[in-house]
């Protein structure tokens, strides 16, 4: 792969090796002369709305608090030291969205989303870690970052945020619009406004074993299959009623014990788990969908695009869109790889699409998942 200007004039390969979990990396000018995307009061109009995830950071004399959103009011903007966060707004804005997809190079299975920070001079989140990979790219005015390797991440007790108790800086790094900082998992980081600032975060998923073990096996309990039912027609008198009979306890043991799972099983899971939409993302159906038959002829002449919030993976065999999944026929297989890849078909591909795939883009693009081409 190339070398990348916005990894710093390294390819992703070398990027992936060197400092993926492993260290951070600064890169001046990862996109030279980057502005903010949405002006503040589009933003701020965000923060207002039930279906996008907002925050309100302040400290004053010393005490910090936090506003879940919708955010109805915000300081005046001449008022230090506040932070108001948008997540997702990927998911509201296009070029956001083209943003988000610049980091393609790693794993769509693994990008989670772009959040906006806009702080006034002196605001920022205090010292603290997260628990994944974040980049940190610089929009507006300046932020200056503090950043540690440090091993204590003891918090301190009874904030509304997770602030380290114990912050040792050891890197310090002022940052101007188009910079951007790549941090690794734990890493602890403070950053604070030079200024009126506003700051993009792109982050990543990164689920713990507990979170999806317990998915898993939500999502298993439907297919299990243990016909029978326990018997014990060998069963002896006892002299001690209370106590579970060794018997039965080794029987239904040895009954559980045939549920097992296959590599199929845990990808057809992970692949609905990882592209299931977010609690507040909502698709909203064409209001006046064409027929099936005009559908096909204007996609064949024009292509099509995923929706912005859509999120469609492959594994094999199956394909999953939108925490659904189906198998895929190996006829089909090129075009819905593409689909999902580029995120678009043009009109040649679609025109050379079996009856099942024309079906499917059909339905997606009456549910809202996906778009016929202006």
């Amino acid at each position: 792969m190339k070398k990348l200007t916005l990894l710093g004039d390294i390819t992703p390969e070398q990027f992936l090796r060197d400092y993926w979990h492993k260290k951070p990396l600064l890169i001046r000018q990862a996109i030279p002369g980057f502005q903010p995307l949405l002006p503040f009061e589009q933003l701020a109009e965000l923060a207002t709305k039930d279906y996008v995830e907002s925050r309100l950071v302040t400290k004053k004399d010393g005490n910090w608090d936090m506003q879940h959103g919708p955010l109805k009011a915000l300081p005046a903007r001449s008022e230090r030291a506040w932070t108001m966060l948008v997540q997702g707004v990927n998911l509201q804005d296009d070029q956001a969205d083209e943003l988000l997809r610049q980091f393609r190079f790693l794993p769509d299975a693994r990008l989670d989303d772009l959040m906006v920070s806009f702080a006034t001079d002196g605001g920022g989140v205090g010292p603290h870690f997260d628990s994944y990979d974040v980049f940190l790219l610089q929009a507006q005015g300046q932020r200056r970052w503090k950043i540690s390797a440090q091993k204590d991440l003891t918090l301190i007790e009874g904030l509304p945020l997770k602030i380290l108790k114990k912050f040792k800086a050891s890197e310090e790094f002022v940052l101007e619009p188009g910079d951007m900082l790549y941090l690794p998992p734990h890493y602890a980081h403070d950053g604070e406004a030079i200024g009126d600032c506003q700051t993009y975060s792109i982050g990543f998923r990164s689920p713990s074993y507990q979170e999806l073990g317990e998915a898993f096996l939500q999502f298993m309990a439907d297919s299990i299959d243990l016909p029978g039912r326990y018997a014990d027609p060998e069963l002896e008198p006892t002299n001690k009623p209370a106590e579970i009979p060794k018997a039965m306890l080794s029987k239904l043991a040895d009954e559980l014990n045939k549920v097992s799972f296959t590599e199929d099983d845990f990808a057809i899971f992970l692949g609905e788990y990882l592209s299931e939409p977010k609690h507040n993302v909502f698709f909203q159906p064409v209001e006046k969908p064409l027929t099936a038959s005009k559908f096909q002829q204007t996609a064949q002449k024009k292509g099509v695009t995923l929706s912005r919030k859509t999120q469609m993976l492959y594994r094999g065999k199956n394909v999953f869109i939108n925490g659904e999944s189906f198998a895929m026929h190996k006829a089909d297989k090129t075009a819905l790889e593409t689909l999902a890849n580029t995120r678009a078909l043009d009109g040649a591909a679609v025109a050379g699409a079996s009856k099942d795939v024309l079906e499917a883009l059909f339905a997606w693009y009456t549910d809202g998942w996906l778009e016929l081409n202006k």
